[in-house]
């Protein structure tokens, strides 16, 4: 299947090391945040299931983004990637990337 600039895809469509990822879901569940240390210094993650109507996958949220959503928020992200975490395909949004709730 070929995937044009801003075409929404599905989650089924995800694969590891995907870029520029344009999706739609459901967070179906909000996991509990933690302190990590990064590169960038001590930051909160959570990670957060999602679903659409072809599967389900992880989001990783960051800082200020975890008290922005709640399980059974719709929202959309934009140029977003995909990396494999603990053998599970994780959606990041990333510096370059935006979410929202629709």
């Amino acid at each position: 299947m070929l995937l044009f600039w801003g075409e929404i895809m599905k989650i089924s469509e995800l694969r590891d090391g995907m870029s520029d990822v344009d999706l739609t879901a459901e967070i179906t569940d909000m996991g509990e945040s933690r302190e990590v240390m990064t590169k960038f210094g001590s930051n909160k993650v959570a990670t957060a299931s999602i679903k659409d109507d072809s599967g389900e996958c992880k989001l990783s949220l960051w800082g200020k983004q975890i008290e922005m959503f709640s399980a059974g928020d719709n929202i959309e992200i934009s140029k977003g990637y995909v990396k494999s975490f603990r053998d599970e395909l994780q959606v990041n949004v990333g510096k370059a990337g935006s979410i929202r709730k629709l």
